[in-house]
């Protein structure tokens, strides 16, 4: 077998030898060295996924409690603005404007903390 049947057509020996120190383990602790930072690396990526997605359900189950309390807290001046409407009375009393009044700046006021907290993420 002569030296030009040994080789492969467009490669170098340098690279043959780079191959060959590979495969026979005389780079390893260079090779695990870098395979610990790479693990480790990955390993705090994952640790700070997984914190943003629990902050992220967190502020979700917030948002949705405080819907929930609002639309408890808003439940008595719809009832009486339902109740005003259909009693026979009339728009432009001052209890059913107060209770209008209610039911629309509530829902403004949650919506634009919503928005603002939104926001202030993005």
């Amino acid at each position: 077998m002569s030296s030009v049947e040994g080789t492969v057509p467009g490669r170098d020996a340098a690279a043959d030898r780079e191959l060959v120190a590979s495969l026979s383990g005389t780079r390893s602790a260079r090779d695990g060295a870098v395979a610990r930072r790479t693990r480790g690396v990955v390993l705090s990526s994952l640790g700070l996924m997984e914190e943003q997605a629990e902050g992220r359900k967190r502020s979700r189950s917030l948002a949705l409690a405080a819907l929930v309390l609002a639309l408890l807290g808003m439940a008595p001046f719809i009832w009486r603005v339902v109740d005003d409407l259909i009693g026979g009375e009339f728009l432009c009393d001052l209890t059913t404007q107060l209770s209008l009044l209610i039911c629309v700046f509530c829902p403004s006021l949650v919506a634009a903390v919503l928005v603002a907290g939104w926001l202030r993420r993005g």
